[in-house]
């Protein structure tokens, strides 16, 4: 190697060490911070969609364990996920000439608490939300609901993460 690698990789050695760990999914997670826990998801939404509750469940631990190094527990956790589904509805958004639904929409809405033993200042209770348009002629049942609901819950979970982790 010459001088200039030299230069080049203590420069860049120190640009890294400096700014902390870096992380491919922009998580900002204490060096202390060790485990999360997700628990369990409750559906208390007027309109009652079973096994919403524990599908939302795994798809926000399966995503915190992909998305950071932290090991899962079931008490005690550094991180705490918790909260309650508290809105599962379908609307319409558009009608016809005729006064029928041309799309409808799923909306799915979680509010969360979170919890974090190594920094309290970003803990927070949050409610998120988001949506799933169809065609109003379509029946929101087999493979259309479980599209429309895991649609959801990638951009929900992402959006929880990306507020306790990345702080976005």
């Amino acid at each position: 190697m010459t001088f200039k690698h030299y230069i080049i990789l203590i420069f860049t050695a120190v640009t890294l060490t400096a700014c902390g760990a870096y992380s491919f999914t922009g998580a900002k997670v204490n060096a202390n911070t060790k485990t999360f826990q997700v628990n369990f998801f409750q559906n208390n939404a007027s309109l009652v969609e079973p096994g919403i509750d524990l599908d939302f469940t795994n798809a926000l631990t399966d995503l915190l364990i992909n998305q950071t190094n932290l090991e899962n527990v079931n008490s005690n956790g550094d991180l705490v996920y918790e909260g309650e589904i508290v809105e599962y509805r379908i609307s319409p958004t558009t009608a016809t000439a005729d006064d029928t639904a041309a799309q409808n929409r799923l909306t799915i809405s979680i509010n969360v608490r979170f919890y974090n033993k190594q920094d309290e200042e970003s803990e927070f209770e949050k409610r998120f939300s988001f949506f799933y348009d169809y065609d109003g002629t379509s029946q929101l049942v087999g493979s259309l609901k479980t599209t429309a609901i895991e649609a959801i819950f990638d951009q929900i979970t992402q959006d929880i993460f990306n507020a306790s982790l990345a702080q976005w």
